[in-house]
């Protein structure tokens, strides 16, 4: 579940991203009644098994079984829920086309907002960063974290510049580009592919550098800003 909203008096328009059918728009008839027989499986941040038929515009929920529901635990913890948050929205954006399998960018989501849920002792911010760049690549804008991302030379480099695909050597790097310490470097690397054992005990400080870069090439390459990613709260 995406994101969810009213549709005259009862009703609402959810947003789904499923296994089979990509992102899909479907309408819950009479879920705003209390009595209404889907009560609060139909939520953001829950993850469900539903059955729809094709309506004249929008598709019409039939049923809906919970499978998983993450919202109750994730608000009473703000970081997590606000990284959550950031997770709901971003796969809403990247994957544009309704009704195009978007396979990996489901199992992303659902392996990102489980391990949210599942409290594994990382930070929120490492997984909301982690689930960022992995998602961003499945999307085709995977950042370079070590050769130089617009003429290729190996690296490790001192400059990230987010319009020109990540690191870059000293003659393609752009003015007033971040320079980051090579440990945040090191560590996006680890976060893109889901190398824990070296992304975890890292210094805050790093960490922070490395959020700011994440923010800053997410911005850029979904052309403008995540309503939801100013609220995350940084350690």
């Amino acid at each position: 579940m995406l994101r969810t909203h009213k549709l005259g008096e009862a009703d609402r328009i959810i947003t789904l991203l499923t296994r089979r059918n990509g992102k899909v728009r479907a309408v819950a008839r009479g879920i705003r009644r209390t009595s209404s027989k889907f009560g609060a499986k139909l939520e953001p941040f829950s993850h469900v098994d539903v059955q729809f038929v094709d309506g004249r515009s929008l598709a019409v929920i039939t049923q809906a079984e919970s499978v998983r529901v993450h919202g109750a635990l994730l608000a009473g913890d703000f970081r997590r829920y606000s990284a959550g948050q950031v997770m709901l929205e971003t796969a809403d954006r990247l994957v544009a086309e309704e009704r195009e399998p978007s396979v990996q960018q489901f199992l992303l989501l659902v392996g990102a907002l489980n391990a949210l849920y599942d409290d594994t002792g990382r930070p929120a911010t490492l997984l909301l960063d982690a689930y960022l760049l992995r998602s961003l690549a499945v999307a085709g804008y995977a950042p370079s974290c070590s050769d130089c991302a617009r003429c290729g030379v190996t690296g490790p480099h001192q400059a990230f510049a987010p319009a020109l695909g990540g690191a870059v050597c000293a003659r393609c790097r752009p003015p007033g580009c971040a320079r980051p310490a090579p440990e945040t470097l090191v560590l996006l690397g680890a976060l893109l592919e889901g190398r824990w054992a070296d992304a975890e005990d890292v210094d805050p400080r790093v960490a922070r550098e490395a959020s700011g870069l994440v923010s800053a090439y997410v911005t850029w390459h979904l052309e403008r800003g995540l309503r939801s990613l100013p609220l995350v709260e940084r350690g």
